[in-house]
């Protein structure tokens, strides 16, 4: 797998990328992690906060009685762990390296002192990532519960692109797993992969090293 970089032209992004696009402005360490390699687990003490400089991380959750869920798929520019920031003692989730990654993490005392500052083009840039976060969530609950599995697939391609309405036309990501997409998906491998050939057919997504994802897409979303 490679970079969970977005190879395109559009310079929309991320929300994070307006304020602190190189993270050095956030302060903290940069440390190495391998593929695979684990950042926390989940039930561990929330001190810190963390910033994807390279690579990718994916996040899961486990219930009581229930296997670990995918809840997110991260790359450049996310940050990851904020829960801490609304009081949260222990984290919600185990945070895993997808690959080769650079991480900046942050104590969670320094973020809280950035975000108090005002008029500051960091806090600001800050302020806007956790409310987008925040959105993003609410957003995905209501697609499990209103969505087909098809559409959600869709959804979960598009975002992990980037692509959004007034985007670029084509952008490209690295191929997840059938089983990993399932798990964000809340469906099985097998029907992930019979709406991945539809999708291929169709062509709104290749595979060329990279998955290539494209805007006609959103064509599923709008199916009723």
């Amino acid at each position: 797998m490679g970079r969970l970089t977005i190879r395109t032209n559009n310079t929309h992004k991320m929300t994070s990328l307006n304020g602190f696009s190189s993270g050095a402005s956030l302060g903290g360490k940069v440390s190495r992690y391998r593929d695979k390699q684990n950042i926390y687990k989940q039930g561990a003490p929330a001190y810190t906060l963390f910033y994807i400089q390279e690579g990718g991380v994916r996040l899961t959750t486990r219930t009581k009685h229930q296997p670990a869920a995918v809840t997110a798929i991260l790359g450049v520019g996310d940050l990851f762990g904020e829960l801490c920031l609304a009081g949260y003692p222990l984290r919600m989730s185990t945070a895993v390296a997808l690959t080769a990654s650079s991480i900046r993490t942050i104590k969670k005392a320094k973020m809280l002192q950035m975000l108090r500052e005002k008029n500051n083009k960091t806090s600001n840039s800050l302020v806007a990532y956790l409310l987008s976060s925040m959105k993003k969530y609410q957003d995905h609950v209501a697609d499990l519960l209103t969505s087909s599995a098809e559409q959600r697939l869709a959804r979960v391609l598009l975002r992990l692109a980037h692509l959004d309405k007034s985007g670029a036309a084509v952008a490209e990501i690295p191929v997840l797993s059938h089983q990993v997409l399932a798990e964000m998906v809340g469906t099985t491998r097998p029907r992930v992969n019979m709406f991945m050939n539809r999708f291929r057919r169709q062509g709104y997504i290749d595979y060329d090293g990279g998955l290539e994802v494209r805007q006609s897409l959103r064509k599923v979303l709008i199916r009723r």
